[in-house]
């Protein structure tokens, strides 16, 4: 036997096969450090249009999770696949820094402020733990291979930032858009402050269920029944009330019925009194209180009772009856009882009939000491003192334990209460900033499409903007208001910018430490410091002002937001108020949402439940880019399912997207672009086929990025390596690749399809495989940028003549039909009839009414190449071919496209599929260098053990390729 191994073109590349990630990509990021990649995109991207996707930013505390991370992803997947695409993409990350999480933490660690610390020091201890945590979670962010301006990201702690924030508000306040009142908000007993709407979340919660009886004490409210029978009649009417907040019976200013709805007057057990309560919750009513077989006396429409006076159930105070449209009849009696100091709707009503707003809890959750009979008693604890206090009364008509969905902190998980405090507030109603917001909206495109209506909906429903907080780390609002009236300083303005300045110079402290005297002179005496910080929504909702507008690399208004789907009342919803208010413009052009990530039974990620899939974890497993390609696999819309299973799924097809492009690198050895490229002419018609399929397929990745469907690129990223490349034409070109001539035609048009499909195949790759688009770069052969991020997207396809014969073939019906060959050989392997496929040499037998000569007979004597057979010839036959021929019918479903011919279509449908193959073992000797069996082998004694075509290779010309 000789030796001809020599005389092969063996695949070799420095491209590993075992990926290493985890190893492999610190280095890539070292050397993209090294190069200083980002500075050299911002110098390329000087003469080039903009595209903006301004960061929101993410809370400066704690390890990023693995929301925090597919956020960091589908920007970088955004970005870099703009940056191909010839715009300058700058990304400059940022972080919100102020805020309660952050108090509480250095809290754990120092104490409360006042105690050990002062205020300034424990300003400075939030300012470094927030520091900690940025470069935490900065190099996570670094680690997942997301491309930005890291050295220079912007903080809302930044002392120019906190100084902007007060510009922002400047603005805002300079437009008619904030004012001052006590409202009831949100109050967290543990943050000590008001929460915004975003910092509210409902769970269940048990309270005391009970119905109070507020006596009449007018005695027109009989007068308004006017079928009131003769005996028993001038009773005591009591109008019935049902709550589950017993709490704010103390701050009972009226009770309110609904001016629609009829009520009836129901007489009690003992016949004492009437209880007044809707006709159609009678039945209710009574069997909540245990009233068998209740008595209506009366009825009357509601409007009819409005201005009449209740006696309080156990204040010397007289209630008058109102009305109000919130009143419903789900539940209760009909009448709700109002107290103007704990409820929107109850201050509403509150407005409207001119109550008294007396909010008689404290910050610390305990009643003031004006308060009869509950002075200091804390209103969560309260409950049993009211009910006895009613039952003392007589008031009480039931007590019961109810399930009902109540308001909690989203930080501590504990209830919350309604409480009106003296706040300010971003009016939505001053200067139409509702109906400007609502009509920016429309100018802005919402992907997906329904979170325009959901953005709607928070506009609509929102209440003014409480921006006030009672914090020590936060930006101080910074205005100065009347000691007496509480009105702002007529130079409010000017003092806000001179107070601006120096924050630059010291951040926070500078408001502190500063001299009112200094400031306003002789006003110093009428005027004081606002003791407020700003919501830290605000903080961040101005990033359109404090980074868009200042930073030389973005612009407002920005092209793109993308967050999650929780900021519609968050980021998205305090952005676009504040850049109405500042500049009635909406801060961006389109807005993306994501979905949550949970696990494979729909739940969240929760650390109690042990299915928290940390990020950390996966990259120093199985990488940063099979995470990223976890991203783009999933459909990002609704919710995305990971678990470490999914995970190792997609590790494996990571794997297989990797081998194929080591496969073209490999056998790009010893191609230069420059010397060996093939000219389109004289490529070999499967190439060109091949080649066309990457020039269209990039056509379609590029519209699916510009989409922002990543699922779609990955998928079509998936096929085309797995089945265009893996299962058909690499498959087919080994062969040619290894055996042919080295300098041949037949070899080079293999490498020049490979190298076009190299050049484009990476491009697609890198937004979202960044690290192994960056390695295969480094590996590609020819002259090229640093990085394949300093590139575009691939131009150098080649531009075939469409007149040419060749590219008549349809390789899609072959592909199909060789799908089929290739089952029929198995069948044989498995029966023992062949080994390898080389081993067999099979006969095709074709209905030419289905199967056209132009469509599988342009192939002439290289047949046998595209089935990896040694030999492969096709017949005409109109009939199933004799039993004898040793032929199988074989499956094969029609493109659609190819399938117009009506009467072919008849044939389709009649099941005669009309397509046979007969295999058999070949009888010939089996080429040492090529394995294939030809009958020619051993016929030359110069070269023996080899067939006609390896000599020819060796020694001759080189072999002659027309097809495949």
């Amino acid at each position: 036997m000789s030796d001809y191994k020599d005389t092969l073109n063996l695949p070799n590349t420095a491209f590993p096969m075992k990926a290493n990630l985890a190893e492999r990509e610190p280095a890539i990021l070292q050397r993209w450090q090294e190069i200083k990649l980002y500075q050299q995109l911002a110098e390329q991207g000087k003469e080039k249009q903009k595209f903006i996707l301004p960061d929101g930013p993410p809370f400066a505390n704690g390890k990023i999770h693995i929301g925090h991370a597919v956020n960091k992803i589908l920007k970088d997947f955004v970005l870099k696949s703009k940056t191909l695409n010839g715009y300058y993409a700058p990304f400059v990350p940022g972080w919100d820094c102020h805020g309660l999480p952050i108090e509480l933490n250095v809290e754990k660690e120092v104490g409360k402020p006042g105690v050990k610390l002062d205020a300034k020091a424990f300003r400075e201890k939030c300012r470094l733990y927030a520091m900690q945590q940025i470069n935490i979670q900065k190099e996570a962010f670094i680690r997942l291979g997301v491309l930005g301006d890291w050295k220079n990201p912007y903080m809302t702690m930044n002392f120019v930032y906190e100084a902007n924030i007060v510009r922002a508000l400047s603005k805002i306040i300079q437009n008619g858009h904030l004012h001052k009142g006590y409202k009831p908000v949100h109050w967290c007993f543990d943050c000590a402050s008001t929460l915004a709407e975003a910092e509210v979340e409902y769970q269940d919660k048990s309270s005391p269920s009970i119905d109070v009886g507020f006596p009449s004490v007018d005695d027109k409210i009989l007068k308004a029944f006017t079928s009131l029978p003769a005996s028993p009649a001038n009773l005591p009417v009591w109008v019935v009330i049902w709550t589950t907040t017993s709490w704010t019976l103390p701050g009972n200013q009226a009770v309110a019925i609904n001016a629609d709805f009829v009520y009836a007057l129901v007489l009690s057990e003992n016949q004492k009194q009437y209880y007044l309560v809707a006709a159609d919750l009678v039945d209710v009513f009574a069997k909540r209180i245990g009233l068998a077989d209740p008595v209506v006396v009366a009825t009357c429409q509601g409007v009819l009772l409005e201005g009449l006076k209740l006696q309080h159930p156990f204040y010397e105070r007289q209630v008058p009856i109102v009305l109000g449209h919130h009143v419903a009849l789900d539940a209760g009696t009909g009448c709700v009882h109002i107290a103007p100091a704990h409820g929107q709707e109850d201050f509403t009503i509150g407005q409207k009939y001119d109550l008294p707003l007396e909010n008689g809890v404290g910050s610390n959750g305990c009643y003031i000491s004006s308060i009869p009979l509950f002075a200091g008693e804390h209103v969560l604890k309260v409950n049993d003192k009211i009910i006895q206090t009613l039952k003392d009364r007589g008031h009480l008509l039931q007590a019961s334990q109810v399930q009902h969905s109540y308001p909690h902190c989203w930080r501590h998980k504990t209830p919350l209460i309604f409480r009106a405090t003296q706040q300010w507030f971003i009016s939505m109603e001053q200067n139409a900033l509702r109906k400007n917001t609502l009509e920016a909206i429309k100018t802005v495109e919402w992907i997906p499409n329904w979170g325009q209506a959901r953005i709607e909906g928070m506009v609509k429903d929102r209440p003014d903007w409480c921006i006030s907080r009672q914090r020590i780390w936060g930006v101080p609002m910074s205005i100065f208001v009347h000691r007496e009236t509480g009105d702002l300083h007529p130079k409010t303005p000017a003092l806000m910018e001179e107070v601006a300045k120096r924050m630059e110079k010291s951040g926070l402290d500078a408001w502190h430490d500063i001299s009112i005297e200094e400031l306003l002179g002789a006003d110093a005496k009428d005027y004081e410091k606002a003791p407020h910080t700003l919501d830290v929504w605000f903080d961040s909702g101005v990033s359109h002002d404090c980074v868009l507008d200042k930073h030389e690399a973005l612009r407002f208004p920005a092209d793109l937001y993308l967050e999650g789907s929780d900021q519609h009342r968050g980021w998205f919803l305090s952005s676009l108020t504040t850049a109405i208010a500042i500049k009635n413009q909406a801060p961006y052009e389109q807005v993306l949402t994501h979905g949550f990530v949970v696990d494979k039974d729909g739940r969240k990620m929760s650390k109690s439940l042990g299915n928290v899939v940390a990020p950390d974890k996966v990259i120093s497993s199985l990488g940063a880019d099979v995470l990223r390609l976890w991203v783009s696999a999933t459909d990002y819309r609704s919710e995305m399912v990971v678990s470490d299973d999914l995970l190792k799924q997609i590790s494996d097809i990571y794997r297989r997207i990797r081998n194929t492009a080591r496969f073209l690198l490999a056998n790009l050895n010893g191609f230069d672009p420059e010397k060996h490229l093939v000219p389109a002419d004289e490529m070999i018609a499967l190439d060109r086929f091949i080649v066309e399929r990457a020039a269209k397929l990039q056509e379609d990745i590029i519209v699916a990025y510009e989409s922002y469907q990543f699922h779609v690129v990955y998928q079509k990223i998936h096929h085309y390596c797995a089945v265009d490349l893996g299962n058909f034409y690499l498959d087919i070109i080994k062969d040619r690749q290894y055996t042919g001539k080295t300098d041949g035609i037949p070899r080079r048009s293999a490498q020049t399809a490979m190298y076009h499909i190299a050049e484009s195949l990476v491009r697609w790759m890198a937004p979202i495989l960044s690290f192994t688009a960056e390695e295969i770069w480094q590996n590609l052969p020819g002259k090229r940028s640093e990085s394949v991020f300093l590139s575009e997207w691939y131009e150098g396809f080649p531009k075939f003549a469409k007149n040419v014969e060749t590219l008549m073939i349809d390789w899609d019906w072959i592909s199909k039909i060789r799908d089929g060959v290739n089952k029929r050989l198995e069948e044989a392997r498995v029966e023992g009839i062949i080994g390898s496929s080389l081993e067999a040499e099979i006969d095709l037998y074709v209905n030419p009414e289905l199967f056209p000569k132009e469509k599988i007979f342009r192939l002439e004597q290289e047949h046998r190449f595209v089935f990896i057979t040694s030999r492969a010839d096709i017949h005409e036959i109109k009939d199933e071919p004799e039993s004898e021929l040793n032929a199988k019918e074989i499956p094969f479903t029609p493109w659609p496209v190819l399938t117009e011919n009506t009467e072919r279509n008849a044939l389709w449908s009649q099941q005669q599929l009309g397509l046979w193959v007969a295999v058999s073992a070949s009888i010939h000797p089996k080429c040492e260098r090529c394995w294939h069996r030809r009958p020619e082998v051993n016929a030359n004694t110069e070269y023996p053990g080899i067939c006609g075509r390896c000599i020819e290779n060796i020694a001759g010309e080189g072999e002659v390729r027309k097809y495949a």
